[in-house]
């Protein structure tokens, strides 16, 4: 089933409908088919398909973070048109359009003001490269009409006033699942690396992604209600008609009056923030939102909100899986909650005695592999003091400037204190350092405004790879033991490759999602048992078991649980849980007195 929505929902034959309740109707009536679990076949996603491949006023999807927040705009919600032939006055709906119809008559009595709100929306960050294989592999597939010809042009950066840009690149489109060819789509490439210099907007149009090196389309998002259920750095999918007028890739060029009609405010804007809220249409297409569904998770392989039978069926498969390295499964499957300021059950592993050599980077890879969304901070003394990790807000531009620390929830983060030299670090490379702590100690980020930081809750998972001890905070230290010395440590690891788990590896992915997604809790016996065992471990040794101490054995606890598929703590949990902690502490401690002068 395909569905290609133009907006004749907002004719004027319902405009004077006797009804007034007609668009809430037809609104649920979408609402309604998209919430089936067969929309994504029918739907085409923006993620995915050529935006030449669509035909303007269709029904779209796309997947991505809301990166900033507009302020209110107002436009034409009902106006009037006068017929050049009969001067008869027909009634016009502006609702999910851009562009008003020629021939406004301006001194008509039924024009109605409404107000509406601009999302910036970008392509989840860190996006692996298998989620976003497999959703173009499940997505709705869309063949360019033999009878319909594109009436926009595609405008490259350099068309558009001139502007200095990114090069654009294409991807063929699969014709088979099994191709060689990636989709054939319109992208834009974010820079290979963020700086901490202010942006330019006057003479450079980026799309203002918070990872380097990342692809795919942006879009201005109109929304029209439920304006109170979201948030920035929300992760949606939203469903909206598609808006790619050619009028609206004029920059800085006189406006037609009735745009200005559409959105009286435009006239006060600055041209830096005119080209910040106004990009060209085919770099960054409107998108007005009908329906959007807030991501659980982006997991292609899993519905968007998985049942408890459907979890407790997949784990049930796995309960044996991963137990060999079940401080990196609790790494993947971890989540907190906030109770006031504290980010309770939040976990951050550190890895220390790395070897300094590729070691670090297929850990990545392997991660990357494994979770849907992830990115590697290679923390050498240049990144730091260059790269912009923090947003700051624009106010020329009115316009927030992603930084990298501005992700989806539950992103994997891996920091890589391995490339760290000697040497200084300046101002910026202080303050990353101060944000990546913030981070860890509290999983929230300082967004620069000025005059003033605004805290961002977040939810990242963190893991810090370290020759020695990291010198960022973390919640549990492991030391590295080696089980096998290879004479040459490089090509061992070159020979260890993914392609050897490929059979097995979507249900890891399955997996990992699936444990994130249960819920838990502790029964009031066995909080009753866990405060005694606790009790006693200070009377034997109060000097070396504290809070901390309690607290961490009880998020381990929980994540061993949730690895066998067990939403409750049992007492032989509990036990195993301290058993591991033991473990870990004594290996530390073995660390520590080869390594004297290690803190």
């Amino acid at each position: 089933m395909r569905m290609w929505f133009v907006c004749r929902f907002c004719c004027p034959a319902a405009q004077s409908n006797s009804n007034p309740e007609w668009e809430a109707k037809v609104l649920e009536y979408f609402k309604g088919q998209l919430k089936e679990k067969e929309s994504h076949s029918w739907v085409p996603s923006l993620n995915d398909v050529p935006l030449h491949y669509l035909k303007p006023n269709s029904l779209v999807k796309f997947r991505c973070l809301v990166q900033d927040m507009f302020d209110p705009e107002f436009y034409m919600g009902v106006y009037e048109t006068v017929d050049p032939s009969t001067k008869a006055n027909v009634l016009r709906c502006g609702k999910y359009k851009d562009v008003t119809e020629c021939g406004v008559d301006l001194n008509s009595r039924n024009t109605v003001t409404a107000e509406r709100q601009t999302f910036y929306c970008v392509p989840i960050p860190g996006e692996s490269p298998w989620a976003k294989e497999i959703s173009f592999l499940s997505a709705a597939r869309v063949v360019p009409s033999t009878s319909y010809v594109p009436s926009r042009q595609k405008r490259s950066y350099e068309e558009d006033d001139d502007m200095d840009t990114q090069p654009q690149k294409q991807r063929e489109p699969h014709t088979e699942p099994h191709g060689n060819g990636d989709s054939k789509r319109q992208e834009t490439e974010a820079p290979s690396s963020q700086t901490t210099a202010p942006s330019d907007c006057s003479s450079h149009l980026d799309l203002n992604f918070p990872l380097p090196g990342e692809r795919g389309p942006a879009c201005l998002v109109k929304v029209y209600e439920g304006l109170d259920s979201f948030k920035l750095n929300d992760t949606l999918e939203i469903y909206g008609i598609l808006s790619v007028n050619p009028v609206l890739t004029v920059l800085g060029e006189e406006k037609d009056p009735s745009l200005l009609l559409l959105n009286p405010t435009e006239s006060m804007e600055t041209p830096e923030e005119q080209r910040a809220h106004d990009p060209p249409a085919s770099l960054v297409p409107r998108l007005h939102m009908l329906y959007a569904r807030p991501l659980q998770h982006n997991n292609p392989l899993l519905p968007s909100a998985p049942t408890e039978d459907q979890s407790r069926y997949t784990m049930s498969i796995f309960i044996s899986l991963f137990m060999t390295c079940l401080y990196c499964v609790g790494l993947c499957i971890h989540r907190y909650t906030r109770r006031d300021v504290l980010p309770l059950g939040k976990f951050t592993l550190n890895l220390s005695g790395c070897p300094l050599n590729s070691y670090t980077e297929r850990l990545y890879q392997i991660v990357q592999q494994l979770v849907p969304c992830s990115y590697r901070l290679s923390m050498s003394l240049h990144t730091m003091n260059s790269m912009r990790l923090v947003p700051k807000k624009d106010y020329v531009a009115n316009r927030l400037v992603s930084g990298a620390l501005q992700l989806a929830r539950n992103t994997s983060l891996f920091l890589d204190e391995t490339q760290l030299e000697q040497g200084q670090l300046d101002s910026s490379g202080v303050r990353n350092i101060t944000a990546l702590g913030n981070l860890i100690s509290w999983q929230k980020v300082d967004y620069d405004f000025s005059y003033h930081q605004m805290e961002f809750p977040c939810n990242i998972n963190v893991l810090v790879t370290s020759e020695g001890r990291s010198l960022l905070p973390s919640d549990c230290q492991v030391p590295l033991q080696p089980q096998v010395t290879p004479p040459n440590m490089e090509e061992y690891l070159t020979t260890i490759h993914m392609a050897q788990f490929t059979s097995q590896i979507n249900k890891f992915r399955v997996y990992l999602s699936l444990a994130r997604t249960l819920d838990y809790s502790i029964s009031d016996e066995v909080t009753k048992a866990v405060e005694d065992d606790f009790v006693d471990m200070r009377k034997d040794d109060p000097q070396s078991v504290t809070a901390e101490d309690l607290h961490r054995m009880l998020v381990v606890a929980r994540l061993l649980s949730l690895s066998l598929g067990q939403t409750t703590l049992s007492r032989d949990g509990w036990m195993r849980a301290k058993h591991i902690d033991m473990l870990r502490r004594s290996r530390t401690e073995q660390q520590k007195s080869l390594n004297g002068n290690e803190p």
